[in-house]
């Protein structure tokens, strides 16, 4: 067959290609990107999906608008002022088939082959795919524990002249790195500088471990005069909820909302309405905060178990930031005392002694650290976590 010229940008994702390794029995896996299904709210994702039967079955079961089940942006808009964002009326925003559907969207209304768009270094693997995959050549933007480098990223804003910047603020996958307060407003002050648009993919935010992250770009936008013009936020009930309902958002621009909603159309007319209306009879009866509540305090205590165990028994070999959320540990390995120092050769090593992890070269769009890793720790329990970094320190 002759395929698509744009398929030669992309290729299968290495962590799909990994779990295929992941049949051997008795393995651990962190390898994982998703949240734990034990922790759903069954009874309230139950609940929502008899109410949203029971109030509207047509509504729920028939089609709808592309832009979205009205009462879902309705809650969707109170849930975003809920978290500081004020001022995102329903109308600003349109339902997407998750988050990665946005970015999707993004793609097919904003690239054209060739055009500049920096990401961070490293970056979720399924957004350097769907921008290559429309011809997007991507620049990667240095990050640390706290986040983009604002002073590289402005460096690269001006000799690239990028389409937009597109950054994970708040626990990104898969650095887990947390933009400070201080580098969320410089992003902002960068976008009105250079009339830059920025993109804000947020699925992690919610999943904080102690203190509440500092505000999303879009909440600070307010206090930066001309920035919520040049502002995209991503938005996912996917990792707070259930990946399976598929229902995520975007806020964006009216102008970009437009063309969005148009390509929508095209690809799936409307997102689930029976999904959406289940999304917002649950989010109507107040049953979030507990359930946010309750998969910080598990994770919480998985991510300082995967942390203690990584320090006592990899040691000096591996450097790390300890998470404040999400769902991922990024690591490196120093290669001290002449251990591994590749994170590749460590992986399948590693799976040998029935531990799996990811590597974490597939994250960066172009020269990528050899030596890091992805670990998740929130499909794990905490004496697995243990068993499991212990198998790491063996295939060390």
């Amino acid at each position: 067959m002759q395929f698509a010229d744009r398929l030669n940008n992309v290729e299968t994702s290495a962590i799909r290609e990994l779990f295929k390794l992941l049949g051997k029995p008795g393995i651990i896996s962190f390898a994982g990107g998703f949240p734990d299904s034990a922790m759903f709210d069954v009874d309230g994702i139950q609940a929502a999906v008899n109410q949203a039967l029971a109030e509207e079955p047509g509504a729920a079961l028939q089609y709808g608008a592309t832009e979205g089940y009205q009462p879902l942006r309705e809650q969707l808009s109170a849930f975003m002022a809920s978290k500081g964002a004020q001022g995102v009326a329903p109308e600003n925003l349109i339902v997407t088939t998750g988050s990665q559907q946005a970015l999707d969207l993004l793609g097919k209304t904003l690239i054209s082959p060739g055009d500049k768009v920096i990401v961070e270094g490293p970056t979720f693997l399924a957004t350097i795919q769907c921008f290559r995959l429309y011809g997007a050549q991507l620049i990667s933007a240095p990050i640390d524990g706290n986040g983009v480098k604002t002073d590289e990223l402005e460096k690269l804003i001006v000799e690239h002249r990028p389409k937009f910047v597109y950054l994970i603020p708040t626990f990104g996958n898969p650095s887990g790195a947390m933009l400070s307060l201080e580098r969320r407003k410089k992003v902002l002050e960068l976008a009105v500088k250079y009339q830059t648009l920025v993109v804000e993919d947020d699925p992690y935010g919610d999943l904080y471990f102690g203190e509440a992250p500092p505000p999303s770009l879009l909440a600070l936008s307010a206090t930066v005069p001309g920035s919520r013009e040049l502002l995209v936020h991503c938005g996912s009930l996917s990792k707070v909820l259930s990946p399976g309902l598929r229902v995520g958002w975007m806020i964006a621009p009216a102008e970009l909302l437009a063309k969005a909603t148009m390509c929508k159309q095209f690809s799936d007319a409307h997102t689930s309405t029976f999904a959406q209306a289940t999304a917002a009879q649950y989010l109507k009866a107040g049953r979030m905060p507990a359930t946010l509540a309750h998969v910080r305090k598990v994770y919480a205590e998985r991510a300082q178990a995967m942390g203690d165990a990584l320090r006592k028994d990899l040691g000096d070999a591996i450097a790390f930031v300890q998470p404040q959320g999400g769902l991922f540990v990024w690591a490196r390995l120093t290669g001290a005392g002449g251990k591994v120092a590749d994170g590749n050769v460590f992986a399948k090593a590693a799976i040998d002694k029935g531990v799996a992890f990811v590597p974490g070269t597939p994250f960066f769009c172009a020269q990528p650290d050899h030596a890091t890793l992805r670990l998740s720790f929130a499909t794990v329990g905490v004496d697995k976590i243990r068993e499991g970094v212990a198998r790491l320190a063996q295939a060390l």
